[in-house]
């Protein structure tokens, strides 16, 4: 049972990711002005004529320019919010479900079901830090960031949960796991360098200026470094496919796969937002497609070590 609601769980935060790329995208981040409720109540209004005649001067400096109220923008940041509250109920049943079943003999199980439990919770209150300073780029950033750790938690207890059981196979190789590792490092690098760029759009975004003059507004040299490594992480996961998938059982060659899937489609979709000014559909599958990125490789490093290890 663990298992199972494990995996539904990771699944479920990586929908939330996506969720939140789409909020950003689309600059929704201050449909809802307020935390935690939305234009004062907690189930936001539909249209214009349910706020007060003042509500643009009640909320307005918190509207990040807007001068009209926009339901579409109202509900997508409220839908993120709600899904972020379900989140925390799944971690926290995810939990309830780890001492049940590994209670004394799994408690890595335990203790990284409780650390995504914890980060979850510091995860609600960065998001109304968020809100309350007006979707700062940095604390933006973090919150996403946050949103990864608690992620590779999950992967790592359900792993754990999986080698209690004895229900994973390992395929112990140092090359390899120290591969996997150097992928890590710079796919994690890749992402803080794609947050940067992302503050940067923001700053075009709320300064009005038109979409197509974007890419020529991001010209410099981190987003050069970003395109380059982009194309360095390509090349080494192949190389990484290669000598993968001749020591991989079924169950970590088919991780293997999807990783290389997902890192070929996160390319084409990088160069979609290259070539064609950063379109906003494309902003959070590249987003999501990072992460999972990472979260594929963590589950490589971990199927690439050693046969025994303690679980506790």
């Amino acid at each position: 049972m663990y298992k199972s609601f494990a995996i539904i769980t990771i699944v479920a935060v990586y929908i939330l990711i996506l969720v939140g790329g789409i909020v950003r995208a689309t600059g929704s981040g201050m449909g809802c002005p307020d935390w935690p409720k939305c234009f004062g109540t907690w189930i936001p209004p539909t249209s214009v004529e349910q706020l007060p005649g003042n509500y643009q001067e009640v909320f307005g400096e918190k509207l990040k320019g807007e001068v009209e109220f926009s339901a579409v923008k109202t509900w997508t940041e409220y839908i993120n919010r709600l899904l972020g509250v379900l989140i925390g109920f799944f971690i926290f049943i995810t939990l309830v479900l780890s001492f049940k079943e590994y209670r004394g003999r799994g408690t890595g199980v335990i203790k990284y079901s409780l650390i995504a439990f914890f980060l979850v919770g510091a995860q609600g209150f960065l998001g109304s830090i968020v809100v309350s300073t007006e979707l700062h780029p940095g604390l933006v950033s973090v919150h996403m960031l946050v949103a990864i750790v608690i992620v590779l938690c999950l992967i790592y207890a359900l792993f754990l949960a999986y080698r209690n059981d004895s229900k994973v196979v390992m395929a112990e190789n140092r090359s390899l796991r120290f591969l996997a590792l150097i992928l890590l490092i710079l796919s994690v690098g890749q992402l803080v360098l794609g947050t940067q760029i992302r503050e940067m759009v923001d700053k075009l975004s709320f300064g009005h200026q038109p979409r197509s003059e974007w890419v020529d507004s991001l010209l410099g040299g981190q987003f050069f470094i970003h395109i380059f490594l982009g194309i360095v992480l390509l090349g080494v996961h192949v190389v990484f496919y290669r000598g993968g998938r001749k020591v991989l059982s079924s169950w970590g060659l088919g991780i293997l796969k999807t990783l290389l899937a997902v890192v070929i489609l996160e390319f084409i979709f990088g160069a979609i937002l290259g070539v064609f000014n950063i379109p906003a559909f494309a902003q959070p599958i590249h987003l999501t497609f990072a992460t999972l990125i990472i979260g594929l490789q963590f589950a490589l490093f971990l199927v690439f070590g050693k046969s025994k290890v303690s679980l506790n």
